[in-house]
C-alpha cells in the first residue's frame, strides 16, 4: 500500500475545516499571464514595454520586482502554484501529468478548491491550469463554473519566415484583424461576464488566464503600430555569452521547437519576434484593463484582492536562445502584483519571492485557515511593509536535479551533473559572467547551496514533453528517455 503524502493529508483536513464564507470576506480576482517575462512597465525589463493597465494596478498596490516562478514550463509552474508544493516535491516536471494523475498531489486540496469549499463563488476562464492537465472528470469541485478557454487561432499561412515544418506555435505577426476575434479578448469577455453576475451575498474567486504573450505572438495591427520597427530596441545580447556556462545548461533547451537566436537573426526574424512579443504584451495588457474596469463598474473593487502573475518568463535572444526552460533570469523573473484591502499602495518590494507564496498569502488575506503543508510563505508582511525582511530565497526547478536559488542579490544554479553557475545580479544584471569557479565567492555559493531542495523527486509516471534526466552511472543526460552522448552536437535550430 502506498504511503500517503503529508501534503494532501494535512491539506485535506485543514481545507475541510475551513469556515463558511461570509459576504464580508474579500473577493479575489486572480489574473494569470502566459509566458510573460519582465517586459512590463513597472519592472523595466524592456524600455519600450507599454503596459499601462498593469502599471496602474501596480500603483494601486504592492508590486514585487524580484518575483520568480517555481518552474520554467507551463504545467509544472501552474501545478506548483495551485497546489502550493514545489515541483521537486511532486515530481511534476513536464507538460504532463496533471495534479490529479500523480500520487503526491491527487488528493491535495488545491487553491481554487479551497475557496470553493469555503463557500466562495468560484469561476475560471482562459488558461489557469495548463491545457489538458485538469481532465473533465477531475474538474468537479475545483471551480463552481468553468468558462471558455479559447486559443489556437492561426492565419491561413504562417507569417514568420521559418524553414520546413515547424511547430505551429512558432509564428508571430499581425493577426487577426479585429481585437474581438483574438482569444484574449474573448477570455476577458468571459471574466467580465462572471464579475457581472457574481452573487452579491457571497464573495467570489474569479480566475482569468490570458494566453499572450505565449507564442504564437499574434495581435491586431494597431498593437504592432504601438511598437514601430524603426524605433525598436533589441534586448542586450553578448557574443559568446554561453562560453562560461556548463554544457549541461544546453540540455535544458535540447531539441525544443523554439529557434536559437542565431537562426532567427540569419532569417531576419529575431527583430520581428521581439516586436511581436512587445505588441502581444500590449494587447494582453489592454484586456487586463478591460477586466479591471469591469470590476470597478461592479462596485466591489474596495473589497477585492487582485493578484496578477505570470507562470514564467521568456528569452528573446538572451543567452543565445528564444523560449523558456532555463534557470536564468529571463526565464524565472516574472511580474507579481497584489492590490486590495489592507495592502499598501504604490509600493515596490525588491525581496526575492516565489509564485509558491501566492497560495498562503491569499489564505491569510481572506481569513481562511493557514496550511502548514504548503511550501511557500505568506507575503502579508511585505504587503504591509515592502521593506519587511524575508529570510527565504526563490527556488526554481526545471526537471529533477536542476535548481536555481535566487536571493536579493545572487543567483546560484546547480545542475543534475554537479555543474554550477553563480551570478551577481547587482553588478551583472544580464548574467554575463559566471563566478562559480571563483574562490572569492566560495562562501556565497555554499550559503546559497544550502537552500537546494532536500526532496528532489524524479519525474512522475506519465511525464511527457521537455523532460530531461541525468544518468549518474554513465554521466549522460537523458532526453525523453534517450541518452545524449557527450559528443552529440547541440541542435542549432
Amino acid at each position: 500500500m502506498i504511503k500517503r503524502s503529508r501534503f494532501f493529508l494535512l491539506g485535506l483536513a485543514l481545507a475541510a475545516a475551513a469556515p463558511a464564507a461570509t459576504s464580508s470576506q474579500p473577493n479575489v480576482l486572480f489574473i494569470a499571464i502566459d509566458d510573460q517575462n519582465d517586459w512590463v512597465g513597472y519592472l523595466g525589463g524592456h524600455p519600450q514595454a507599454k503596459t499601462p493597465n498593469i502599471d496602474r494596478l501596480a500603483a494601486r498596490g504592492t508590486a514585487f520586482t524580484n518575483a520568480h516562478c517555481q518552474a520554467t514550463l507551463c504545467n509544472p509552474s501552474r501545478a506548483s502554484l495551485l497546489t502550493g508544493i514545489r515541483p521537486s516535491s511532486t515530481g511534476i516536471h513536464g507538460l504532463a501529468p496533471g495534479i490529479r494523475d500523480v500520487e503526491t498531489t491527487k488528493n491535495l486540496v488545491s487553491l481554487p478548491q479551497t475557496f470553493t469549499r469555503a463557500g466562495y463563488f468560484t469561476y475560471s476562464c482562459g488558461k489557469i491550469y495548463h491545457d489538458g492537465a485538469m481532465k473533465p472528470q477531475h474538474r468537479v469541485g475545483e471551480f463552481n463554473e468553468w468558462g471558455p478557454a479559447p486559443g489556437g487561432i492561426r492565419p491561413p499561412k504562417r507569417i514568420a519566415n521559418l524553414p520546413g515544418e515547424q511547430h505551429p506555435a512558432m509564428d508571430w505577426g499581425p493577426f487577426p484583424e479585429r481585437d474581438e476575434d483574438a482569444p484574449d479578448f474573448k477570455i476577458a469577455d468571459a471574466a467580465i461576464a462572471a464579475l457581472g453576475r457574481a452573487p452579491a451575498d457571497k464573495p467570489f474567486f474569479v480566475a482569468c488566464g490570458f494566453r499572450l504573450p505565449h507564442v504564437p505572438c499574434f495581435a491586431p495591427q494597431k498593437w504592432f503600430d504601438l511598437h514601430p520597427d524603426g524605433q525598436l530596441e533589441m534586448p542586450p545580447m553578448k557574443a559568446g555569452d554561453r562560453d562560461d556556462t556548463p554544457r549541461f545548461s544546453w540540455y535544458l533547451h535540447w531539441k525544443l521547437p523554439e529557434p536559437r537566436a542565431a537562426t532567427l537573426e540569419k532569417l531576419g526574424e529575431l527583430r520581428k519576434l521581439v516586436r511581436a512579443y512587445l505588441s502581444s504584451t500590449s494587447f494582453m495588457d489592454a484586456q487586463v484593463g478591460r477586466v479591471l474596469a469591469a470590476l470597478e463598474a461592479s462596485g466591489r473593487t474596495d473589497n477585492t484582492i487582485i493578484v496578477l502573475w505570470s507562470d514564467h518568463g521568456y528569452h528573446l535572444g538572451e543567452k543565445g536562445i528564444t523560449g523558456k526552460n532555463t534557470l536564468w533570469e529571463r526565464s524565472t523573473h516574472v511580474p507579481l502584483v497584489f492590490a486590495g484591502p489592507g495592502i499598501v499602495k504604490a509600493a515596490k518590494c525588491d525581496r526575492a519571492v516565489e509564485l509558491l507564496d501566492i497560495f498562503p498569502t491569499l489564505l491569510e488575506l481572506a481569513g481562511l485557515p493557514a496550511r502548514p503543508d504548503l511550501e511557500g510563505h505568506s507575503l502579508r508582511p511585505q504587503l504591509s511593509d515592502a521593506k519587511a525582511p524575508r529570510p527565504w530565497p526563490a527556488i526554481t526547478t526545471h526537471n529533477q536535479g536542476n535548481h536555481s536559488v535566487r536571493n536579493d542579490r545572487w543567483r546560484y544554479i546547480h545542475y543534475a551533473d554537479g555543474s554550477e553557475e553563480l551570478y551577481d545580479l547587482q553588478r551583472d544584471p544580464n548574467e554575463w559572467t559566471n563566478l562559480a569557479r571563483d574562490p572569492a565567492h566560495a562562501a556565497t555559493k555554499h550559503e546559497l547551496a544550502n537552500w537546494l531542495p532536500k526532496v528532489d523527486r524524479p519525474m512522475a509516471p506519465g511525464s511527457a514533453h521537455r523532460t530531461l534526466a541525468y544518468d549518474p552511472r554513465t554521466g549522460d543526460a537523458v532526453w525523453e528517455g534517450k541518452p545524449i552522448g557527450k559528443n552529440d552536437p547541440i541542435p542549432q535550430f
